[in-house]
C-alpha cells in the first residue's frame, strides 16, 4: 500500500508516518506550508523530520510541500464563522492530500490525529472534516494518548526535532468549534471556494526532497 501522510512539524504526524511505514506502507509526506502564518523554522523542521524518517524506516519517504497560507487567508476573509477556521483548514488539507495521492498512485491519506487532543480532533469534527472527501483517511494514533505518542517519537528520534521552537500556525481562532454542523460546513465550503482552494494548492505542490 502507498499513502500520503500530512506532516506538520509537530510531534504526532511523524509518529503516524513511522507506524504506517512499519506496517508495510510506502509513505510520501506532504507538508501544508502555512507561511506567512508560520515561520521558516517550521519548514526547516519538516525537512529534518523527513530525513530522520528515511533513516529510521530505511525507505525513500519523499517530501512534498503545498502552499497553505493563501487557503488560510481565503477562509479567514470569507463569510465563514471564525470558530470554524480549523475545521475548514483540515478540509482543505485533506483534499489537497487526496489530489496528490491520486497523482502518485497512493491509496490513502494518513493523519496524526489523536482523539480529542485538540479542537479539530474531536469525533464530531473529524466526521465533518472528512465528509465528502471520498478517499480513505487512516489515523494510526487515534486511540493513543500524548505520553504514548511522545515515547515513540523519542524512540525514533523525531521528538527532539519536533519540539524545536517555531510558529506553526498563527490562524488558530479563540474558542475553535468542537462540534461542527453539517449544514454550516457545506455553506462555508461554498463561501470560501473550497474546490478552487485545494485545486490551486495541489497545482502548486513541489517536491522538496
Amino acid at each position: 500500500m502507498k499513502a500520503v501522510c500530512l506532516i506538520s512539524g509537530g510531534i504526532d504526524s511523524p509518529v503516524a508516518a513511522y507506524l504506517m511505514s512499519r506496517a508495510g506502507a510506502d509513505i510520501a509526506v506532504l507538508h501544508m506550508d502555512n507561511r506567512p502564518y508560520a515561520d521558516d523554522r517550521t519548514f526547516d523542521k519538516v525537512v529534518r523530520i523527513a530525513a530522520r524518517l528515511r533513516e529510521v524506516t530505511g525507505r525513500e519517504v519523499p517530501l512534498y510541500s503545498a502552499p497553505h497560507g493563501p487557503n488560510q487567508m481565503a477562509i479567514h476573509k470569507s463569510q465563514c464563522d471564525p470558530h470554524y477556521q480549523c475545521v475548514m483548514c483540515k478540509r482543505a488539507m485533506q483534499r489537497t492530500a487526496r489530489e496528490l495521492a491520486k497523482s502518485i498512485g497512493a491509496e490513502a491519506i494518513v493523519m496524526g490525529d489523536s482523539l480529542g487532543q485538540v479542537a479539530s480532533q474531536t469525533m464530531h469534527n473529524i466526521v465533518f472534516e472528512n465528509e465528502g472527501l471520498g478517499f480513505p483517511v487512516l489515523r494510526p494514533l487515534i486511540g493513543y494518548d500524548k505520553l504514548e505518542i511522545e515515547k515513540i517519537a523519542r524512540e525514533i528520534g523525531t521528538y527532539e526535532l519536533s519540539i524545536i521552537p517555531s510558529v506553526s500556525c498563527g490562524m488558530v481562532p479563540q474558542g475553535p468549534a468542537t462540534e461542527a454542523d453539517r449544514s454550516r460546513v457545506a455553506k462555508y465550503d461554498e463561501a470560501c471556494g473550497m474546490e478552487s482552494l485545494y485545486t490551486r494548492a495541489f497545482e502548486a505542490i513541489s517536491r522538496v526532497s
